[in-house]
């Protein structure tokens, strides 16, 4: 790898980034409980929390229970406003005790630093990940990066313990560039993992949207020029703050558009629920004009269309299913309606992952697949690509079905069968689209819940080694190891 703490922009870069326009935001942001425990927070957001919640999160802090230390509160204006009447938003960012009721779950979900050959990416699959930003306008509170908004330190796959560091620009782009010179030397595919070109890269954290123009058009330009040929970005933001996509931001999109035309850009948002996108009357009921069409929040729903106009660029929605928040067939089925009928398309739902406190938050596997089938019934084939997605170590893993039926002449199967499908699996892919078979457990959230009742498992889920390099994929185990180790 050469000299990866220097960097020299191209001409092309420099005339891009001269060309970026940078603008103010007033997010209105809330850092933390203590301006509501102060009653420092504007005297509108004050009933936020009311007086027993202020209690008793009072008498949490600096306890093993302190919601905040597990993960930091964060609010903006814009969001509050919608969730002050809505309950499932409120869900979404107001902190609660039950959060800390049982702390058990991984501090590294996924075991993810297994896959980062350089500090801020992931090289799991096909494509990378970055993290570029370490906070988001407001904070989920089942945020599946929690370890890294915050900051907490990691035990690494060596042993050595410490914080997530974020990706450089230096480092990140002489290790794709070593990578992919590496592959082109070797025929197309890389010597030691036999993966093919890394082409793809996430950008993600935290929300690379909190971050100025200039700061995201430096990473879009440095990517493309190391030969990356497309780029996502991962955001809540346009449910957290629209206004962000403003004039300065589609410009300078559609420059490096100009600039870089070959180059694919997706915009990955986040809307858990319809209220995040749907106006309502103060009655608490959608508004229809008056052709029956729902209306979108004026906000939300300008940003997106600045968004879905630009034809080269594509608008994806995914997000989990939560306990509380959009553990509800009806409200998946209006956001999955209307994030198609705006031009968006349905990604994936997610269950939720083993994050530290992950019990106060998934919905149980089966329900979670249920419900997304069920929200699926009465939608078009065109607004139902979404798939039920559980991420294992091995990698992205479907719920492919669930049954009712035993199975004839299976063994355990007496009350039906969950099976899961690879469909995303680390370096070069060797598991993808195998399958496991498992007895049904209607109160499993989490892999490890399945362990005494694996049927078939041709794909390795329960049976797996962890990787020793982050090029490799995952191989089957010289002996079982019990899947709570693993899983996690």
């Amino acid at each position: 790898m050469s000299s990866p703490n220097e960097y020299v922009q191209t001409d092309r870069e420099r005339a891009f980034l001269e060309s970026v326009e940078e603008a103010r935001y007033e997010r209105e942001i809330i850092n933390g409980l203590a301006p509501f425990f102060n009653e420092k927070a504007p005297a509108d957001m004050m009933s936020f929390y009311n007086n027993d919640e202020v209690v008793t999160l009072k008498q949490l802090k600096g306890s093993d229970r302190d919601v905040e230390s597990r993960m930091p509160v964060k609010l903006t204006r814009h969001y509050y406003e919608i969730a002050k009447t809505s309950p499932s938003i409120q869900r979404i960012v107001k902190a609660s005790p039950d959060e800390t009721n049982d702390l058990a779950g991984s501090e590294d979900p996924g075991n993810q630093m297994d896959y980062s050959p350089v500090e801020g990416l992931l090289h799991k699959y096909e494509m990378g990940l970055m993290y570029v930003v370490s906070t988001c306008s407001a904070h989920c509170r089942f945020c599946y990066r929690e370890e890294l908004i915050a900051r907490k330190e990691i035990q690494r796959q060596d042993g050595t313990v410490k914080k997530k560091g974020l990706a450089k620009i230096p480092e990140i782009t002489a290790y794709i560039r070593e990578h992919n010179e590496a592959v082109e030397r070797n025929g197309g595919v890389h010597p030691d993992s036999g993966r093919e070109k890394l082409r793809e890269i996430l950008l993600s954290g935290g929300d690379p949207m909190v971050l100025n123009n200039g700061k995201i058009a430096a990473w879009l330009a440095a990517l493309a020029e190391s030969g990356v040929e497309s780029i996502r970005i991962g955001t809540k933001e346009m449910a957290f703050y629209p206004q962000r996509f403003d004039r300065t931001f589609l410009e300078m999109l559609d420059r490096f558009h100009e600039v870089y035309p070959q180059v694919g850009l997706h915009m990955m948002l986040h809307f858990e629920h319809p209220d995040e996108i749907l106006a309502k009357t103060p009655d608490q009921e959608y508004i229809k004009d008056e052709h029956g069409f729902l209306q979108w929040i004026p906000e939300t729903g300008a940003a997106m269309r600045n968004l879905v106009s630009r034809g080269w660029l594509t608008v994806e929605n995914q997000a989990p299913i939560i306990r509380g928040i959009n553990d509800d067939a009806d409200a998946l089925r209006i956001l999955q309606r209307e994030f198609k009928r705006a031009g968006g398309e349905n990604h994936y739902f997610f269950c939720g992952r083993d994050i530290v406190a992950y019990k106060a938050f998934n919905v149980p596997i089966e329900r979670a697949w249920q419900i997304l089938n069920d929200s699926q019934k009465g939608l078009s084939g065109v607004e139902t690509h979404a798939r039920l997605s559980i991420t294992h170590y091995k990698g992205k893993t479907e719920v492919n079905a669930v049954t009712n039926e035993p199975i004839p002449g299976l063994k355990g199967s007496e009350n039906g069968v969950v099976i899961f499908k690879i469909l995303r699996n680390a370096g070069p892919a060797p598991d993808r689209g195998k399958v496991c078979i498992v007895g049904r457990n209607p109160n499993a959230v989490w892999f490890n819940d399945y362990e005494d009742r694996v049927l078939f498992d041709e794909a390795g889920l329960f049976d797996y080694a962890r990787v020793s390099k982050p090029g490799q994929a995952p191989s089957k185990a010289a002996a079982f190891v019990p899947q709570q180790a693993m899983c996690r």
